[in-house]
């Protein structure tokens, strides 16, 4: 969907939200202006989908374009971590290890209920939870709907954005959190599991029984919507996500076959063992081969929860990562 309002020049915008101390009184106005119509635009469609004056009146209070969220949006990182490092220094540190485990163990009666109901193994739950949010620690700073509003006006992914907050707006007229509470990251992932607004409705679950899907402060809502997430997005329960493997001799990373799916049996004929050099399971279960970006060597194989996996977050190492995690907990 496009802007309603011409955008303006990204200097202009800089300037007008106060990047430079010295912006033009003119760049400054025409900045704000413009957010302003682009907000009366959002109000016309949010009070078209059911959206209450009051709640918008009261989400849109004193909104001005965050200078930060742009600058973050922009921001291009340069090269990127080795696989080995991403998983060893980020991902799989020992304090997470030790943080995962014993978040594991402090909540053990909640989750095992989750998993009763959901049918999806805690340990993925609780490997989510401690990669995105570092256990619930870290929710994000950025209030949800300044975020979305800058970034959908600004026009870099203007439908998106916008998308995402009339979602947001109607996560707030539904009353699961207020204005203030509705904290995230600078793109708008909210809460513990950090759901986008949309993921939120779709999602989202009240496991508490108080009335509300609170996934910022109500653990038993958070993790149960993790869960929740995973289940409609084709968990199996009981199947395991993949396995580090050694290849067999001779095999080249340069040109592997990684989007054949076959039995975990057909790897074990072509010569693929366990990472302690024993025998694979002579297994139905549908297997591919995955390597990590950037990696210095490891080999996976990889099956059908490890896409599920990967449905919650894309990136192929973030996906190995809280498969390794997930492991740990175990």
């Amino acid at each position: 969907m496009a802007p309603l309002l011409p955008m303006l020049p990204r200097r202009s915008f800089l300037a007008g939200v106060g990047i430079a101390a010295a912006a033009p009184a003119l760049a400054r106005a025409q900045a704000e202006q413009g957010f302003e119509s682009f907000l009366d635009g959002v109000r016309a469609d949010a009070r078209r989908a059911g959206i209450s004056a009051a709640t918008l009146n009261r989400a849109f209070a004193g909104l001005r374009p965050n200078a930060r969220v742009i600058e973050l949006d922009r921001r291009q990182p340069e090269g990127g971590l080795s696989w080995e490092e991403y998983r060893d220094r980020i991902m799989l540190s020992p304090t997470r290890i030790a943080n995962a485990q014993r978040s594991y163990a402090e909540n053990a009666t909640l989750l095992r209920a989750i998993e009763t109901r959901y049918r999806v193994s805690p340990h993925v739950v609780v490997a989510i939870w401690g990669v995105e949010t570092n256990f619930g620690g870290n929710t994000g700073g950025f209030g949800v709907i300044e975020a979305l509003a800058t970034l959908a006006w600004e026009g870099r992914r203007a439908s998106y954005f916008r998308t995402e907050l009339l979602a947001a707006l109607r996560v707030l007229q539904a009353g699961d959190v207020t204005p203030e509470r509705m904290r995230g990251s600078w793109a708008g992932a909210m809460g513990q599991p950090q759901f986008m607004p949309s993921n939120f409705e779709r999602l989202a679950v009240d496991f508490d029984g108080d009335g509300r899907r609170d996934i910022w402060d109500s653990r038993a809502d958070a993790l149960a919507s993790i869960a929740h997430y995973f289940q409609r997005s084709g968990w199996r329960h009981g199947e395991p996500w993949g396995r580090v493997t050694l290849p067999p001799a001779g095999f080249s990373l340069a040109g592997a076959d990684t989007e054949t799916k076959r039995p975990l049996r057909d790897f074990a004929r072509m010569g693929f063992r366990a990472v302690d050099g024993g025998p694979l399971p002579p297994a139905e279960i549908e297997t591919q081969l995955i390597l990590p970006n950037r990696g210095g060597g490891q080999v996976f194989l990889g099956h059908h929860n490890l896409r599920v996996i990967r449905r919650y977050n894309p990136p192929v190492n973030y996906g190995l990562a809280v498969g390794l995690l997930s492991d740990r907990v175990a």
